[in-house]
C-alpha cells in the first residue's frame, strides 16, 4: 500500500499526545489519576463559559457560522485591529497545517528552533518543504542566529514565544534587533499560545507592531489559559491581503457551534483569566522551589508548565510515574532526553506530583 501515499506522509512522523487520563486507568487499572503533560487549565474554563455552553444544547443540529462572525467581531474589539484582520480554526494547532498549506511550496525552506512545537515541523514536511533546524540558546529560541539562517529559498520563520516546550521567551529587544533584517518575502509567525501567563514585561506583544509587519503573522488560542481546549479554537491577527489568502484555506466550518459561543464568553471574563494567572503564578513558584530544593536544574517559564532537568534517563521516570497515576511529558518526545515537561496543576495535584517524583527518584 505504500507506493500510493504520497512521499511527503510516509516521511512525516505522527504526533504522540500527552495519554488521557483513561487510558491509563484502563491500561494500568488505577481508580485515581492526574493529568499534568498537556499544559491544560487545571481551574477549567470560566463559569459563564458553562451557562452559554448548557443553553446551546438544543441548537447541536445547526451548523455554526462558518464566517464565525461574532467570534472575529469580539476578537477585533479585544485586541483593536480590523475584523478583516482575524481568522479561526480548530486550535492554533490546525492553523499551523492552514498555513504551511497556503505559503508553502515543494522545497521551500521553513526555519524553526532545534527544540519547539513539533506540529512546526510534519506540518512543513507534509506540505514538501524543507525544515531548517536552529540549536536553541540558553534553552530558548536563538532568534539571532535564525535570522541568520535566511536564504533565498526561506519561506517562513516560526517563532515560538514563549516557546513550548521549554517555557522560555525571548525579550522586545532580541525581536527588534532581527525584525528588519527579514525579508518583506519571508512569513513571520508569531506562535504566543501561552501569552496570557507571561508577566515579563520585556515580552514583546507582537499584535501591537503588526501593522509594521505586513509578513508578521500572530497565532494565538483559547486552549490554554481560557480553558477551553476541548472545544478546539484558536485564531491569527496579520494583514488583511494574507488573511484573504489564509481563508480560502480553512475549512468553513473548522470551529463548531459550542467553540464560538464560548470562545466569546471566555474572551469577556477577564476576571477569571486573572484567577488563573495568579494560581498559576503562585504553584509555578511553588515547583521551582521544590527543584531548587532539589537541586534539580529547570528552565525559568513563563507559562504553566516547566521543564525540569533530572539527570537520568527520563523514560523510565516516565513509566514509573505513570503506575502511579501521574501522567507528565517525557522530554525523549520533546527532543530534550533527561529532562520532564510538568503542566501546572491545582495545589492538590501539585503536591501529589511532588511526591510521586520523589519516590521516583
Amino acid at each position: 500500500m505504500k507506493r500510493i501515499i504520497r512521499k511527503e506522509v510516509l516521511d512525516t512522523e505522527k504526533y504522540v499526545a500527552g495519554k488521557p487520563i483513561s487510558e491509563v486507568k484502563r491500561e494500568l487499572g488505577l481508580k485515581e489519576v492526574i493529568k499534568l503533560a498537556s499544559n491544560e487549565n487545571p481551574l477549567g474554563c470560566s463559569p459563564d463559559v458553562k451557562k452559554v455552553l448548557y443553553n446551546l444544547i438544543n441548537n447541536t443540529a445547526l451548523y455554526p457560522d462558518s464566517g464565525n462572525f461574532q467570534l472575529k467581531q469580539a476578537l477585533a474589539n479585544h485586541y483593536n485591529v480590523n475584523v478583516s484582520q482575524v481568522f479561526c480554526g480548530g486550535g492554533s494547532d490546525s492553523l499551523i497545517k492552514v498555513l504551511c498549506t497556503t505559503f508553502l511550496n515543494p522545497g521551500d525552506e521553513s526555519i524553526i528552533a532545534q527544540v519547539t512545537f513539533p506540529r512546526y515541523e510534519s506540518n512543513i514536511k507534509l506540505m514538501g518543504g524543507i525544515c531548517v533546524k536552529i540549536p536553541m540558546k540558553n534553552n530558548g529560541l536563538d532568534v539571532d542566529a535564525m535570522v541568520n539562517a535566511i536564504t533565498d529559498k526561506t519561506k517562513m520563520i516560526w517563532m515560538c514565544n514563549p516557546n513550548n516546550p521549554t517555557g522560555s521567551i525571548f525579550t522586545k529587544e532580541d525581536l527588534q534587533k532581527v525584525l528588519d533584517r527579514i525579508p518583506k518575502n519571508v512569513i513571520i509567525v508569531m506562535d504566543e499560545a501561552y501569552i496570557e501567563y507571561v508577566e515579563d514585561k520585556n515580552f514583546p506583544d507582537s499584535i501591537e507592531i503588526l501593522n509594521q509587519y505586513p509578513n508578521m503573522i500572530t497565532l494565538r488560542t483559547f486552549s490554554k489559559a481560557y480553558g477551553l481546549a476541548g472545544l478546539r479554537c484558536g485564531y491569527g491577527i496579520a494583514n488583511e491581503e494574507l488573511v484573504g489568502y489564509i481563508n480560502r484555506v480553512i475549512n468553513p466550518f473548522d470551529v463548531n457551534l459550542f467553540a464560538q459561543v464560548a470562545a466569546v464568553s471566555a474572551l469577556e471574563d477577564q476576571d477569571f483569566l486573572k484567577e488563573v494567572v495568579d494560581e498559576n503564578r503562585k504553584e509555578r513558584e511553588y515547583l521551582s522551589k521544590y527543584f531548587e530544593e532539589k537541586k534539580l536544574e529547570y528552565v525559568n517559564s513563563n507559562t504553566n508548565f516547566i521543564m525540569v532537568n533530572i539527570n537520568r534517563d527520563d523514560k523510565p521516570v516516565y513509566e514509573a510515574m505513570l503506575k502511579k497515576g501521574v501522567i507528565i511529558r517525557p522530554g525523549f518526545l520533546l527532543g530534550m532526553p533527561q529532562w520532564l515537561r510538568i503542566s501546572i496543576g491545582t495545589k492538590e495535584q501539585n503536591r501529589k506530583l511532588v511526591q510521586v517524583l520523589n519516590d521516583v527518584l
